[in-house]
């Protein structure tokens, strides 16, 4: 199984490769650091990451791609320039035919590193460690592209969506995911009526 892990940001939006093999272990296929210059306009920028991400999953055709969540920041134009590139990476692994997940920045650090709030120096090594990588990653856009198709791999009943074509998850797996994604629906349920 490919995954494909999108840390999303205009200017630099990592991509990164692994292979899934028996017994989950993981290999490194490719890493990439897919970039806009800000002297162009946010169209042509856009543009350019689509393009690079197209050529990426033509390329490798991953079984599913897996974006960092997006958070709001105290700069909203960089949150919105990541918000759209996130988008452009769901729009086109939705066109393959291919499933999206989503995990947080925590969630990743957790995975990784066994420390949900563990700092890029920690995150970079513990990526070159997984994958027996003879160098650390750079710049961190790569690390958190590869950090990203790590935690799939490791969690793949992450926020699915698209997730009954999650076709690479075991049966157990995958009746994992959906009693997750039923709580989780309860719960913003009873959120919403007050309870």
């Amino acid at each position: 199984m490919i995954i494909m892990g999108i840390d999303p940001g205009l200017t630099r939006c990592g991509v990164g490769v692994i292979q899934v093999g028996q017994y989950r272990q993981l290999s490194f296929v490719h890493v990439d650091v897919l970039r806009s210059s800000p002297h162009d306009s946010q169209d042509i920028r856009l543009l350019s990451i689509w393009r690079g991400l197209n050529e990426k999953m033509d390329r490798f055709a991953p079984d599913v791609v897996s974006i960092e969540q997006v958070f709001a920041q105290h700069n909203t134009n960089t949150v919105l320039g990541t918000a759209m590139v996130a988008g452009l990476a769901m729009v086109g692994a939705a066109d393959r035919n291919i499933p999206v997940a989503v995990h947080t920045p925590s969630q990743v650090k957790l995975a990784v590193t066994g420390n949900g709030v563990a700092g890029k120096p920690q995150v970079e090594l513990m990526v070159a460690k997984i994958l027996h990588l003879s160098q650390l990653p750079t710049p961190p856009d790569a690390a958190d592209a590869l950090a990203q198709a790590i935690t799939h791999a490791l969690h793949p009943n992450g926020e699915l969506m698209g997730g009954e074509r999650e076709q690479h998850l075991t049966p157990a797996q995958r009746q994992w995911t959906i009693q997750l994604q039923k709580v989780k629906r309860k719960a913003s349920n009873m959120r919403g009526r007050g309870m």
